[in-house]
């Protein structure tokens, strides 16, 4: 039966849902166990605007280059708003967009202009203003070159017990996973489209670790309005938000350990036990925050692996449909992933080939 709710000329009466992937991830029962409160997602991205369906958890941040207002809070691209609002949108009661997480705080730093076009060292300024403001989770929806100072600043999320997560890159533009998702510790995502399969745009290989939906995710968008994104980086967005629930409802679990949820749980697919395609499944919110997932050992870090992943306690959703395109927005955009990674590293003992050599920019 349709809504009897006027439409709104913003989209934000249908747009809730549009959100397919909302459904497919049982998100509603899972945020009756968290919904992020009390966590802190660091955006490293084009910036963030002040949607109506975000501003609540929005805080001041910072901008790493000239042309922002000097706390993140701008966006002329969109791909920032749309990768927040992912994470953490609140929505207006039933209307609007919906993050994963909709208690959770962002915290927006500029470091891409509008182009999409940023520079790796620009991100590494990002991650350590991130680390310093006390971000528990940051999400990076970029690929870039492993610089120096980079890899310095990965480091240091890691060491400071960050969980960072990001995505694999997007085909045909990528070849293989990408940096910084490449890197032992954090965790790569790709992609499932609407049916629950390897989404086309997603890139595969040893580095991934897990999917998410990452085909027609509607989100929020410029001057109060929403776009409609298909890529790695609004998977990654979505993982990020899963982080957060996690963090949130194990306020006292290392960021190592709310990695090993987060993988231990998923639900298997293809293969048995991990793929270069699925990693180690599509991520599941409600077993992640329920399933009784025994602690890494105390020497986690040099085990032997084991023979496959731990199976999931509970089932994801089916599909309840994919969200139509209607052009409102880029399918094309030249988006990756976001980063979330532990702290310490995971999974030390799975094999990785080295990356293809990166571009020299951060592209998202």
């Amino acid at each position: 039966m349709p809504s009897q709710a006027a439409p709104a000329p913003d989209g934000s009466t249908r747009v809730r849902n549009d959100q397919w992937h909302l459904r497919y991830l049982r998100t509603q029962e899972a945020q009756r166990i968290s919904q992020g409160q009390g966590v802190v997602v660091a955006v490293p991205d084009t910036g963030v605007d002040t949607h109506p369906d975000l501003r609540n958890n929005l805080l001041a941040g910072a901008d790493m280059i000239p042309g922002g207002n000097g706390d993140g809070r701008q966006d002329g691209n969109s791909h920032g708003t749309c990768m927040a609002g992912i994470i953490a949108a609140h929505g207006r009661g039933s209307i609007g967009a919906l993050g994963i997480a909709p208690q959770a705080k962002i915290l927006p730093v500029y470091d891409t202009p509008s182009n999409g076009l940023g520079e790796p060292d620009d991100l590494a300024r990002s991650i350590e203003y991130a680390v310093r403001n006390g971000a528990d989770v940051i999400s990076v929806s970029a690929a870039g070159s492993p610089t120096a100072a980079m890899q310095q600043a990965i480091s240091a999320a890691l060491n400071a017990d960050v969980v960072i997560v990001a995505a694999a890159g997007n085909a045909p533009r990528d070849s293989g996973v990408s940096y910084p998702a490449s890197v032992e510790g954090v965790i790569a995502v790709g992609g499932v489209d609407t049916n629950g399969g390897h989404a086309a745009v997603s890139v595969t290989g040893p580095e991934l670790d897990v999917v998410a939906p990452a085909v027609d995710i509607y989100c929020p968008s410029l001057n109060g309005r929403y776009r409609v994104s298909t890529g790695t980086s609004d998977a990654t967005a979505i993982v990020a938000g899963a982080a957060a629930l996690v963090r949130a409802k194990y306020p006292d679990l290392p960021a190592s350990e709310v990695v090993h949820r987060l993988t231990a749980t998923a639900v298997d697919k293809g293969p048995p036990g991990r793929d270069d395609e699925y990693g180690y499944g599509v991520i599941d919110l409600v077993a992640a925050l329920t399933a009784d997932v025994p602690p890494l050992p105390p020497d986690w870090a040099t085990a032997s692996p084991p023979p496959n992943n731990t199976p999931a306690t509970t089932v994801a959703a089916e599909p309840a449909g994919g969200g139509s395109d209607d052009n409102s927005t880029a399918r094309g955009l030249a988006t990756l992933g976001v980063i979330v990674a532990a702290a310490g590293g995971y999974l030390l003992w799975r094999r990785r080939r080295d990356a293809d050599d990166p571009p020299p920019r951060i592209s998202r």
